[in-house]
């Protein structure tokens, strides 16, 4: 598929499309085209030097630039606020600005800041579907998952899975690609390309290419349904994070489901998680409050400094907690059964709000996406559309034991408890009641938590 445009001078802006094949940024045909990717000084100067995602997107962004020159491309970088750079390219006479839109409050605001100095297209491209595709007969949005899925099936077409094809166009004149372009006293300079030069450092970690994880993903439908939330099984397909800054098309995704699903494998499970990725994004896009507001409450969650400082340390005490904090804080991910229990202590034994968890969670997780993030974190606290019943707490201790039986996945995290025996790291009372060296008692006891939140979230209620 190619999308076609006037003879103008256009700007490919990449942002979560970070890839040549199957982009459908790179399928529009212009006159003549000049890519871009932007390091948004206002989002980086809030993250710490040593932050692993942008270690991630700088390397994406310079294997980007290199697979555009196979086809006489090219990507110019900037390191600046995203307004200054729009009134530069608008002052180099170009015309318009194709994006794929994400639907975050920052990102919205942002485009439409950006639309008012330059023409703004958007493109559709990271989802299966855009949010005003699945809506009721009434118009209005879905706010059940179960009917959102029934009807998304319905009017699911071989379209969108289509591939859309590079389009050959002529590149800009820019005399700058070979740098980091930044802004000083308004005017264009010119840097070293180093992710120093952005203030950030670069880290050892390898990343795996999300083609290879694609190739896998016959291997893992196998045993997805029954595996994927058990700790220590490398069960999911690990494409979160390629999703999240688009490494890999969702098209490509959906056509291996396909070709496997011909195979004879059962692929509605797997499309099912897609599908709820897109029902978290289609919510944020329609009631936007739920940034930071509740849709519903249940109780009235009050921050609590001591009991905060222990969570992010990874100092609760309770181990299946521990381990998932300590696994964020070292690697920039946390299995998504642990995100639950996690998430589910956070608000109903600590009873913190829940948006301090979903800053703790957009700090660290190297998947953020807020959509997801944001809505997740709101069924945990049950104060969310379509979340579970405020009465369902997990006990972490029961959830440790069912899905992490020996502990495998707590003990690779928790080093200091290898030696304490399964049996008994998910019993709460011998840890109440045992010194372990180098690890502390817990912070509260699942019994009193769970009344306690029961019995607040009740009176809440009835008042």
């Amino acid at each position: 598929m190619i999308l076609i445009v006037e003879n103008k001078k256009t700007v490919l802006w990449f942002r979560r499309d970070l890839r040549v094949d199957d982009s459908m940024l790179l399928s529009i045909k212009a006159n003549e085209v000049l890519p871009i990717f932007i390091f948004d000084k206002e989002i980086l100067l809030e993250l710490s030097s040593d932050d692993k995602r942008v270690d991630y997107i700088f390397k994406k962004v310079i294997q980007l630039k290199d697979e555009l020159k196979k086809y006489d491309l090219d990507l110019a970088i900037f390191y600046a606020d995203v307004i200054d750079v729009f009134k530069y390219l608008k002052s180099k006479a170009y015309d318009e600005v194709y994006a794929s839109v994400d639907y975050d409050k920052y990102a919205r605001k942002r485009d439409e800041e950006v639309s008012k100095i330059i023409n703004f297209i958007p493109l559709y491209d990271c989802y299966i579907y855009e949010p005003r595709e699945i809506l009721k007969k009434d118009s209005s949005p879905y706010v059940v998952f179960s009917p959102y899925y029934k009807e998304a099936k319905q009017v699911y077409t071989k379209e969108h899975s289509l591939k859309y094809e590079l389009e050959t166009n002529k590149l800009s004149n820019f005399e700058f690609f070979d740098y980091i372009n930044e802004f000083k006293e308004n005017k264009l300079v010119q840097k070293t390309l180093s992710i120093d030069t952005i203030g950030f450092k670069q880290n050892s970690i390898k990343y795996e290419s999300p083609l290879k994880k694609l190739k896998q993903l016959k291997s893992k439908l196998i045993s997805y349904k029954d595996l994927r939330d058990y700790l220590n099984e490398d069960a999911t397909s690990n494409l979160s994070v390629d999703l999240r800054f688009g490494t890999i098309s969702i098209r490509s995704i959906l056509r291996e489901l396909i070709t496997l699903k011909k195979q004879g494998f059962d692929t509605e499970g797997f499309f099912r998680q897609l599908v709820f990725r897109d029902f978290y994004a289609s919510l944020l896009y329609h009631f936007p409050k739920l940034h930071t507001q509740d849709f519903r409450s249940y109780a009235p969650y009050s921050f609590k400094k001591d009991y905060y400082e222990k969570f992010i340390s990874a100092k609760t005490g309770v181990p299946i907690i521990d381990a998932g904090v300590s696994e964020l804080l070292t690697t920039g991910y946390m299995h998504n059964r642990v995100r639950m229990i996690v998430a589910s202590f956070f608000c109903k034994h600590l009873m913190l709000p829940w948006q301090k968890g979903e800053a703790f969670f957009a700090k660290h997780l190297m998947d953020y996406d807020a959509a997801s993030n944001i809505l997740s974190w709101q069924w945990s606290s049950s104060t969310g559309i379509d979340a579970q019943p405020y009465f369902r707490v997990f006990n972490p201790y029961l959830q440790a034991k069912k899905f992490d039986k020996d502990a495998l996945y707590i003990k690779k995290h928790l080093k200091v408890l290898n030696n304490i025996k399964a049996k008994d790291i998910h019993d709460e009372d011998f840890l109440f009641s045992n010194t372990i060296k180098g690890y502390t008692k817990p912070i509260i006891k699942h019994k009193f938590a769970r009344e306690h939140f029961l019995s607040e979230a009740k009176k809440f209620i009835n008042n």
